[in-house]
């Protein structure tokens, strides 16, 4: 049996490390872009009535007249729903970019871009425009839908096996500490304020910046490489630099193997990935996931959370505070999500977290009903709120991406987050946009409507989705292979997923019942 000199292991019992060069590729990705994605989300609210103060100067200015209370609303409500809306655009985006660009190569284009709406943002009081900060919103969702979509996958084909789940959950808890570190600067008392403003929605292009710097000096994904540029050789360095040892040839007979079993389906658009009996599962489920993700009511809970800690006595100057504390949470939990998520697996942890999810969406429905008659009930409703967060960031903010990666192959991949991407910013678009008219027609009921999405996603995950973790994306085909009713094969014999057995040089086909 062949020895592995650097960890004196065989071959097939050597686990994958976390080497410099994988943990700083991983850094400078997610701190460049799923950072600005989340402080994107968060940085135009604590600041909302100076800006809106500004559009009404601005207005008057020009015309020499107050504006209506109605056109202020419309502008505010572009300018918010923009982002998601651009963040739709930018997913339709995604296939076509890292196909032609690759996957690092479409994060530093999308980040020459994510610097332009940052000067718009930040110049836009000395312009005395409003149009400018909702024309660089429109922008900067179009580079956070690209971002949260190609950060994931470009993670996901960095990354070993066994390293994959917490690695892939690393981009999510970027998103947190950008909408934290929004809720920070936010106060007050640092950038939250009458003159601080400008300069808090033009910080974004500052991690932009810095990837624009940095990630050049670091690899493309190996699997882009060899299996759609077909270049061997920069395939197998990259590899060699990401592992820390110089025997790869393992993984790259399995990428090999990959790419010799969907060779037959070429490069997969959206439309023939809709149309595959072979992908149909996998296919449902990261729309499941995706929609769950979002219609579960995360972005209501944060909508609504001011108005819970007013009514249990928070005074108003002290509200700013217990919203970053529920953002300091959420961080908290993203980072025990990545240290937990090899352990737990995937399918665990999005049980848990829809589980806590949907009680805790019951919960808050009975609290916000009692809460004016009763004394406690207050209270009840911030630990709810604080308990729904810790939920959704164990399991359905964080795993949806990482099972994206895993459940699709190299010529599938592109078109799959493509998809899973629109059904993501579909989704939030559509709770920010029907929300409030919920919150006004139902009241304190609205989360029942959270809490029966959360239990739908949850039983469906029980019954259709399986474990992926530590398995290859071949395995995981393979898993997926009794419910499409196909067969994946190596010659004339089936692949088994326990194994991976397989030579190279040996042909896939794909079978259907």
């Amino acid at each position: 049996m062949e020895e592995d000199n650097n960890l004196g292991k065989p071959l097939e019992e050597r686990r994958g490390k976390l080497t410099v060069v994988l943990m700083l590729a991983t850094l400078i990705s997610a701190f460049g872009s799923s950072f600005q994605y989340g402080y994107n989300v968060a940085v135009i609210n604590s600041p909302s009535q100076f800006i809106q103060q500004f559009y009404n100067t601005t207005y008057v200015e020009r015309y020499s007249g107050p504006m209506e209370d109605s056109f202020l609303t419309l502008l505010w409500s572009l300018s918010v729903s923009m982002f998601p809306l651009g963040g739709l655009f930018g997913s339709l985006m995604v296939a076509p970019l890292v196909n032609k660009l690759g996957r690092k190569g479409t994060l530093l284009f999308n980040n020459i871009f994510s610097v332009v709406p940052a000067v718009m943002m930040g110049v836009s009081e000395i312009a005395k425009s409003y149009e400018i900060i909702i024309v660089a919103r429109i922008i900067v969702g179009i580079c956070a839908g690209l971002s949260s979509n190609v950060v994931p996958m470009y993670l996901g084909e960095l990354s070993p096996k066994n390293l994959r789940g917490a690695i892939g959950v690393v981009p999510q808890l970027f998103i947190t500490i950008g909408i934290l570190s929004a809720q920070v600067l936010g106060i007050r008392s640092i950038l939250g304020n009458n003159t601080g403003w400008p300069l808090m929605l033009g910080l974004t292009g500052i991690p932009a910046l810095v990837e624009l710097l940095l990630l050049p000096f670091f690899p493309e994904s190996p699997r882009y490489m060899l299996i759609q540029r077909g270049d061997d050789k920069t395939a197998r360095r990259a590899l060699q630099r990401l592992r820390g040892w110089e025997d790869v040839d393992r993984e790259m007979d399995e990428m090999r193997l990959e790419h010799q079993s969907e060779q037959a389906e070429g490069r997969l658009s959206v439309l023939n990935l809709l149309s595959l009996r072979s992908l149909r599962w996998q296919l449902i489920s990261i729309v499941a996931m995706n929609m769950g993700q979002q219609l579960s009511g995360i972005n209501a809970i944060y909508y609504y959370a001011d108005s819970i800690y007013s009514s249990a006595g928070v005074p108003e100057s002290d509200i700013q505070y217990v919203t970053v504390g529920t953002g300091a949470v959420n961080v908290f939990m993203t980072i025990t999500a990545v240290f937990i998520v090899e352990a737990a697996g995937r399918r665990l942890l999005l049980l848990i977290g829809f589980g806590i999810c949907c009680v805790s969406c019951a919960l808050l429905t009975v609290a916000l009903t009692f809460q004016e008659s009763t004394e406690r009930m207050p209270y009840v409703s911030i630990a709810c709120v604080i308990v729904y967060v810790v939920g959704h960031a164990v399991g359905p903010s964080t795993i949806p991406y990482v099972v994206t990666t895993e459940m699709f192959r190299q010529s599938s991949r592109p078109a799959a987050f493509m998809v899973a991407g629109s059904i993501h910013w579909l989704s939030n678009f559509t709770v920010g946009l029907v929300f409030p008219f919920m919150e006004s027609g139902l009241g304190s009921n609205s989360f029942i409507i959270f809490c029966f999405i959360c239990l739908a996603t949850l039983f469906y995950i029980w019954l259709i989705v399986p474990e992926t973790k530590n398995k290859t994306f071949l395995e995981i085909s393979q898993m997926f292979a009794d419910r499409n009713q196909v067969e994946i094969q190596v010659g004339n014999a089936p692949l088994k997923p326990e194994t991976g057995d397989g030579k190279e040089g040996d042909a896939f086909k794909v079978t259907a019942f």
